[in-house]
């Protein structure tokens, strides 16, 4: 995709109304700091629109990013970091669900996973949930640039066991250094916005 616009219209505290969009929706989801808003930058082509930051935790609001017109990427919290309180976690998880329900333009959600590492008990509830609610969540494993080549499929199937995927699930390695996965990111999205 050609990115000629990218407008954060809409940000989403915990007592905010949701937005009613009339443009298809993507949500990300993910734990903290495995690489969203590098991510959702990359997918941008732009270095920083989406706030990166090294203290896990910092999106604690739903942003909307409007592409072009076209469509919305919406960052959701991160989830599971260990700093924050329990209410504002159950705060937070309330948001999401929020969200994943009342969004009638919601199209696709993708779950980001650390490739490096085995699926944490937090990636686990977060994929069942979000397969319970009635989606089926495309796994972005980032941090791709991290592990050697010869290392990818073996930590795909890790991934895919850890998690216990639905057969057929899509696993797209991503690194937002390399930008590889991007296009396939892309190609998933204006299929499912039905963008030509």
């Amino acid at each position: 995709m050609v990115i000629k616009s990218i407008n954060l219209e809409t940000v989403c505290g915990i007592t905010s109304t949701l937005p009613d969009n009339d443009r298809p929706e993507v949500a990300f989801a993910g734990k903290s700091n495995v690489g969203k808003s590098s991510m959702i930058n990359a997918l941008m082509n732009r270095k920083s629109y989406a706030r990166i930051s090294a203290t896990p935790g910092k999106t604690q609001t739903i942003n909307f990013y409007n592409i072009n017109d076209a469509l919305y990427l919406v960052d959701l919290p991160g989830y599971g970091y260990a700093r924050v309180s329990e209410k504002e976690k159950a705060q937070w998880g309330r948001m999401i669900e929020r969200y994943l329900h009342g969004s009638s333009q919601l199209r696709e959600v993708f779950l980001l996973i650390d490739i490096r590492h085995e699926p944490s008990a937090n990636d686990r509830l977060m994929y069942q949930w979000i397969v319970d609610q009635g989606y089926e969540p495309v796994i972005i494993a980032t941090k791709l640039d991290k592990i050697k080549r010869s290392q990818v499929q073996k930590h795909v199937k890790m991934l895919k066991e850890g998690l216990a995927l639905v057969p057929g699930t899509t696993v797209i390695p991503f690194s937002s250094v390399t930008k590889q996965g991007r296009d396939e990111i892309w190609e998933l999205i204006e299929k499912d916005c039905e963008i030509d």
